[in-house]
């Protein structure tokens, strides 16, 4: 049977204690990551409703088994249509203004849920709900340090075996063995091997390009065990490098370096983008085109993110990853990344490999 979570009370409690701000008297979640989050059901359709009395796991007939080992504390209904199902609970509840996931909610399910619930009644919430996963207990750092073990073990074990004449989806295909003959459950998302000018489009898919020498290779990878991801890129270069390529990726290193130096509670997300970003000067900022980091948990990017634009504050026990990265067009790219657990006078590295260059001849 599996092990329930003490923690699932707590949690609903400080959500609980939300309800008078958000001005509601109930809140529907459909997000699974945080339905698993409040509630330790793990399936993949659902929804919960938690009002100031109870929580409600709402499924269909293919999930009431599940849900009875997965959850406790809660009350458990069957519905054959969603809509329906959350239509009679609000009704039988009696509940006047019910919050509920924006993000989450499809057009046509608004649609259907505005058309049953009296107007007014559906209140949607946004950034009111980001940050809900952002603050990770002990039980929850655990697995995603276990998570970021088992990948950073997986990344090492390759350096051992790859040479030039591998193919990016060969060293893709290696990965995934070695993670899941290490324990993980699954991927926590495609993994991203990308040699020489394929390496400049960050979010590569695995080819069959073959690894040259004088190549830069992307690998960013990550694993979720237990329901946490974990994630982490490096870039291992291949053969004699140039001079220009030796300097920027020690640019990429050391705008990672002082982004790592900068995290810890009450720091700004934005501000440590800014520390990264300033590395680069005006040559080379223009090819880092991405933010510097994002949040991980349950799902490999959550909140907060760091990142120009971003209004987040860094607080204890969030963990965050810091990924600057250059990308030249045609040529080359660079990216390392590390995951971090936010501390209240620095950050803990959860990722295990070292970021100083390793070239393979």
């Amino acid at each position: 049977m599996p092990r329930k979570n003490s923690n699932l009370p707590d949690r609903i409690s400080r959500l609980r204690r939300k309800f008078s701000s958000y001005k509601i008297d109930s809140l529907i979640f459909f997000n699974m990551s945080n339905i698993r989050y409040l509630s330790g059901f793990t399936g993949s359709e659902g929804v919960l409703l938690v009002n100031s009395d109870e929580a409600i796991l709402l499924v269909d007939g293919r999930y009431i088994a599940q849900a009875c080992l997965e959850t406790s504390d809660l009350r458990t209904i069957e519905y054959s249509d969603m809509i329906e199902g959350i239509t009679q609970a609000i009704k039988k509840l009696k509940l006047k203004r019910i919050g509920f996931e924006a993000n989450s909610l499809t057009v046509g399910m608004y649609n259907q849920l505005t058309s049953r619930v009296r107007e007014g009644g559906l209140v949607a919430l946004n950034d009111e709900l980001r940050l809900l996963r952002a603050y990770k207990d002990q039980a929850e750092i655990t697995l995603m340090a276990k998570a970021a073990e088992i990948s950073s073990s997986s990344i090492r074990s390759l350096i051992d075996k790859i040479k030039p004449g591998f193919t990016e989806k060969e060293v893709a295909l290696e990965l995934e063995f070695e993670a899941r003959r290490s324990g993980a459950d699954e991927l926590a998302f495609g993994a991203i091997v990308a040699a020489g000018e394929n390496a400049a489009l960050p979010h590569a898919k695995p080819t069959d390009r073959k690894i040259r020498k004088g190549d830069f290779v992307v690998i960013d990878f990550g694993v979720k065990y237990k329901g946490y991801c974990s994630d982490e890129t490096c870039t291992i270069a291949f053969g004699k490098l140039t001079d220009r390529q030796k300097n920027a990726y020690q640019m990429v290193k050391n705008a990672h370096d002082r982004a790592l130096a900068c995290i810890k509670a009450n720091v700004s997300a934005a501000g440590i983008d800014r520390r990264a970003r300033s590395v680069f000067g005006e040559k080379y900022v223009r090819y880092f085109v991405h933010g510097t980091g994002h949040g991980v948990g349950l799902e490999v990017h959550e909140a907060p993110r760091l990142a120009s634009n971003s209004t987040d504050i860094l607080e204890p026990k969030m963990v965050v990853t810091v990924e600057p990265g250059l990308y030249i067009p045609g040529l080359w790219g660079i990216r390392i990344e590390d995951t971090v657990l936010v501390k209240k006078n620095s950050c803990e590295k959860l990722t295990k490999m070292d970021k100083e260059i390793i070239i393979i001849e």
